[in-house]
């Protein structure tokens, strides 16, 4: 898988086939466990048609209507990803908890562990594919995507485990814990996994109400600014910046001393074309505009990050 849309492609094609599955397993075997996992595969199929639409757009330029791009949609799509997932996830909390209140629910164990051991291998294919693919494809969508299947891997071999052991109770004739087993089995990986979801959907969040990337992505950054104006002298330089999916845009404003006669519009330039190659060796794509000034009240000194010059 070499390509974004191809691989983006064989997720959602696996996310069709194990949905299908799940549900056909559950009207034969009764069990909630295997109907959440049907559910959240179906979900996450409809949203991964939304996601290869949408890596079609970011990798477009922007235009009249969407003259900042298209890399907001990325994160809009991971932060749908995360409320449906975190929504099945407390959906299934809840009927758990009803059924075991309600005395458990029979399930066909048998059924179950083989449509168990079938999820677990496809997810496990699924993000050892996601995972080879990252060598190609540098793409939030994959990683989310990854993401998911990672946790997907665990819930099946969680529930084959499980179904595992409702056949050696029901063997070593312990059936009065049978009933329950389904219930806390769901309850518990709903609670190991929900951080998942919750970190999937705020990460987005952040990137849509334009929140300043990680420092692990910021502060290289801005070194790299400081590197690309070693050679010139400035009063002050103010960066700001933010990470629309795949997309670091850089504002940048240099306060340049009043005396600084040489700053011609070709001097500038080269000095932008110097900020924006430093900057690159850092990330990419990045979209990098530079202001010069003389007058500091256009550098809005009340937000931005001062970026220290180098000794």
């Amino acid at each position: 898988m070499k390509t974004e849309s191809s691989t983006l492609a064989f997720s959602a094609f696996m996310a069709l086939l194990i949905g299908c599955a799940g549900i056909t397993a559950t009207l034969a075997s009764n069990s909630q466990a295997i109907l959440l996992d049907g559910l959240f595969n179906l979900i996450y199929f409809s949203v991964a048609l939304v996601t290869i639409k949408v890596s079609k757009l970011a990798s477009r330029p922007d235009s009249e209507s969407y003259p900042f791009g298209y890399s907001y949609f990325e994160s809009l799509v991971n932060l749908c990803k995360g409320l449906l997932i975190l929504g099945v996830s407390i959906f299934a909390l809840v009927d758990a908890i009803a059924a075991l209140l309600t005395g458990g629910r029979e399930i066909s164990a048998g059924l179950a562990v083989i449509y168990a051991l079938f999820a677990t291998a496809a997810c496990s294919l699924t993000a050892w594919v996601m995972h080879r693919s990252q060598r190609h494809v540098s793409s939030p969508l994959v990683a989310a995507d990854k993401l998911n299947w990672l946790v997907n891997s665990i819930i099946s071999a969680a529930v084959l485990a499980a179904f595992c052991l409702v056949m050696l109770f029901e063997r070593l004739d312990w059936r009065g814990i049978v009933p329950y087993v389904d219930s806390l089995l769901v309850m518990a990986v709903v609670l190991l996994c929900l951080g998942v979801p919750v970190r999937m959907a705020s990460q987005a969040l952040r990137e849509l109400l334009n929140k300043t990337p990680d420092e692990t992505i910021a502060e290289p950054v801005r070194q790299a600014v400081a590197r690309g104006l070693a050679d010139i002298d400035t009063q002050e330089v103010r960066v700001r910046m933010v990470r629309p999916g795949r997309l670091l845009y850089i504002m940048v404003h240099v306060v340049l001393p009043k005396a600084l006669h040489e700053s011609t519009l070709a001097h500038q330039d080269a000095l932008r074309q110097q900020i924006d190659e430093e900057v690159r060796r850092i990330y990419s794509p990045v979209v990098c505009d530079v202001v010069f000034t003389e007058d500091d009240r256009w550098a809005a000194p009340s937000c931005g990050q001062l970026v220290k010059k180098h000794a």
